[in-house]
């Protein structure tokens, strides 16, 4: 999701906290990780770090951090609690949190709401039992989860839409200043439809656009941007093709009918929300494993939730 902040997001204040070992682990190198294995590190007699140092590592890398309202904060378990493993994935389901438990991990970073809305409120679900459930779920596990959306997203480059590059293998096309700009070598939407479910490990993608239309300049939202967002961007950029995670289906998908109506050759394809953003939680393993050697740090995927019958 890429819903910017709201003025009633709460703040998180975060303890004043030195990273003694900035200076060490500055000079670790950089470990490339192969989409779709597992990011680790061999243990050391290191001390093991809390959830609060992690998360002060992690900032201290994010342009303007800390942020006064942001939905990134800590959703479960204590900042002081000592991290046996860190887990990365864009929804913590109670299957993410079964399998951090048989990991031995106990510390989640998420990149997307834990409890069923933006904000993460709990009120209403005071009495629901698939809330309880989870809740309980966490704290028998000991089990930190922390929110990481709008520091992601603003981390230069985006570390979103850089894991989503990454696995389409289109880092050599996209434009830094404009990071949703793709240029690629014409190509049929229907070749392209093809590479992304290859390269996504997506069974199926919702299409709007003749199979052989040819494509060449792409607008890249990954998640959901928003409807004004995504068309803002149609009406600036012109592309041929916009791919996208998620959209409200009497927004973009209509401008996009009706502007091929007047004749604009504009294709959309519909990833899904979940494993349009997985990349970049994935991404973060290999970003994160070299500052904190001394932690395995797993990607565990989400999984899309949909089944098409």
């Amino acid at each position: 999701m890429t819903t910017p902040p709201q003025d009633k997001i709460a703040t998180w204040s975060r303890r004043d906290f030195t990273i003694t070992l900035s200076s060490a682990l500055s000079t670790t190198p950089f470990f490339p990780m192969a989409i779709g294995n597992l990011g680790m590190s061999e243990s050391t007699s290191e001390p093991q770090p809390t959830v609060a140092q992690v998360i002060d590592l992690i900032l201290a890398s994010i342009p303007g951090a800390p942020f006064q309202a942001t939905v990134d904060t800590l959703k479960a378990g204590q900042e002081d609690q000592q991290v046996t493993g860190i887990v990365t994935t864009t929804f913590a389901t109670v299957a993410v949190i079964e399998k951090t438990a048989e990991l031995g991990a106990n510390f989640i970073i998420v990149h997307e709401p834990t409890f069923y809305n933006h904000l993460d409120e709990t009120d209403w679900l005071a009495q629901n039992e698939v809330y309880q459930y989870k809740s309980d779920l966490l704290k028998q596990h000991r089990i930190a989860v922390w929110r990481f959306h709008d520091y992601w997203h603003s981390h230069r480059p985006d570390g979103v839409q850089m894991g989503v590059l990454t696995a389409l293998d289109w880092k050599q096309y996209f434009n830094q200043n404009v990071p949703y700009r793709i240029i690629l070598p014409a190509t049929s939407l229907q070749d392209i439809v093809k590479h992304v479910k290859e390269k996504l490990g997506i069974p199926s993608v919702r299409v709007i656009g003749e199979p052989s239309q040819k494509c060449q300049r792409i607008a890249l939202l990954p998640g959901a941007a928003g409807g004004r967002r995504q068309m803002a961007v149609l009406q600036q950029e012109k592309p041929d093709l916009l791919i996208c995670g998620e959209l409200n289906e009497w927004e973009t998908s209509e401008y996009i009918r009706d502007a091929r109506q007047m004749g604009q050759p504009l294709a959309l394809i519909i990833l899904g929300h979940a494993v349009s953003e997985e990349p970049g939680m994935e991404w973060l393993v290999s970003w994160l494993q070299p500052k904190i050697p001394e932690v395995r740090i797993t990607h565990i995927p989400a999984q899309n939730p949909f089944t098409w019958m």
